[in-house]
């Protein structure tokens, strides 16, 4: 269905015109900015960009968002340098951007198009190939008008509509039905993550997610604390999917740690929504880790992107550990401004597990709030008991003894009553 999008353009897009914008409303200097980015979003596509051209924009326009002149002057330019695509970088109405194609006679998308076909390009998993198709439609929806352009509109016999109304319909009624079926595919999809989460936590293992800006260095640190080899590549949205890993700290205290999808500015409201599932890991989080590139020269903007996001999730609330990543690329005057940012970060180097040490030392104050620690004292006929803890418990000591062994650990309820002969009672004091 998505391929109704694609019916009026060319088989294959290759060189790219970017259009950046810059309103009133910004700060001087961010639709440079966003322009930086929507050029390492576009070439993420692998296309080619012929020229990029940054405009001014005093008050948007319903015809083309910027004014006719303008959009007439960008598409002959767009001509002259050989591009087959022209990507602004704003959202447009289904009606601009079918203005802009007929004005430009070839492709025009927008940032939020440019978006969904990298989630498109990196989606491996059933849950994420899912989100992200339910993302095109809902997308696509409103726009299958131009795809049908090229048929007749005018009104066939009595309350028949002529050959493109019809099909635009029938159309229509097929895109809403794959909408239904997604979401009904995807609603099975996360509850079977639902009954994992479930018996997880049947032992209470604390959590924890890592969130931050895309290409930031979120999977990196996870295979720098657990040792896994999760998929981190230099590239926006290299993890679509969340990963957990469980993380082992010292006194054997376990953490399950979850990597998740990079936020970005302006991302498309309909992927905030369809990947819902996929982040609801950083609303059942006990705590979330917040990572930033300390080298970005955009630090302060990924910061506030990443917290609203996370706020926009239900998450605010949650405690963040920031963890600015990457020092081993910085300079003082880049680790001064993240220390201003935020006074209490920790700085690390997830490439070099330089200051890793003390981001488990902050896990493991965190999660030690939460132990409520039990005394045990277990015979030595049963270490399967101590083994057992080892496993699904967290030992916070343990000392042998004559009659046995003597623990203070988090015993999970599970195996409580298996546990319950075994604890050693506080004295009572003598009257």
């Amino acid at each position: 269905m998505a391929d109704f999008l694609d019916s009026t353009r060319p088989a294959k897009l290759e060189r790219a015109f970017l259009v950046g914008v810059q309103t009133a409303q910004m700060p001087n200097g961010e639709g440079a900015e966003l322009l930086n980015e929507l050029t390492e979003l576009v070439e993420n596509l692998r296309l080619t960009i012929t020229c990029r051209v940054l405009v001014n924009l005093r008050a948007p326009t319903p015809a083309f968002l910027l004014g006719s002149g303008k959009a007439k002057e960008l598409c002959e330019q767009a001509k002259t340098e050989g591009a087959d695509v022209i990507v602004v970088d704003e959202a447009l109405s289904p009606a601009q951007q079918r203005n802009w194609e007929e004005l430009f006679g070839g492709a025009v998308i927008d940032r939020q198009e440019v978006i969904l076909e990298i989630f498109a390009d990196r989606a491996r998993t059933r849950e994420a190939i899912l989100q992200v198709a339910l993302a095109r439609m809902d997308y696509s929806l409103p726009r299958l008008t131009r795809a049908w352009t090229h048929l007749s509109r005018q009104r066939g016999k009595g309350a028949m509509g002529g050959e493109g109304e019809t099909q635009l319909e029938n159309d229509r009624r097929t895109v809403r039905d794959r909408i239904t079926h997604l979401k009904e595919e995807l609603a099975k999809v996360v509850s079977q993550r639902g009954v994992q989460r479930t018996r997880r936590q049947r032992v209470p293992i604390p959590t924890c997610a890592i969130v931050g800006y895309t290409n930031a260095g979120k999977s990196t640190l996870l295979n720098a604390l657990t040792g896994s080899a999760v998929l981190a590549e230099d590239k926006l949205f290299a993890t679509l999917d969340p990963t957990t890993r469980q993380l082992t700290l010292p006194g054997n205290h376990k953490l399950l740690v979850t990597d998740t999808v990079g936020f970005i500015r302006r991302l498309p409201h309909g992927l905030v929504e369809a990947f819902k599932a996929t982040l609801e890991e950083v609303v059942v989080a006990g705590f979330l880790i917040h990572v930033l590139d300390v080298t970005s020269p955009n630090l302060e903007q990924h910061h506030a992107t990443t917290l609203a996001v996370v706020a926009e999730l239900g998450a605010g609330d949650k405690t963040i550990v920031t963890v600015f990543n990457k020092t081993d690329a910085s300079d003082s005057l880049m680790r001064r401004r993240a220390r201003q940012l935020v006074p209490d970060a920790l700085f690390l180097s997830a490439h070099t597990k330089l200051g890793i040490n003390a981001l488990e030392a902050r896990c493991l104050e965190l999660i030690a709030d939460s132990d409520n620690l039990t005394e045990l004292l277990i015979p030595a006929d049963r270490y399967d008991l101590v083994a057992r803890l080892h496993a699904n418990g967290h030992i916070h000591t343990q000392e042998h003894e004559a009659a046995g062994v003597r623990l203070k650990a988090r015993v999970p309820p599970a195996n409580a009553a298996l546990f319950a002969p075994y604890i050693v009672r506080p004295k009572r004091k003598k009257k």
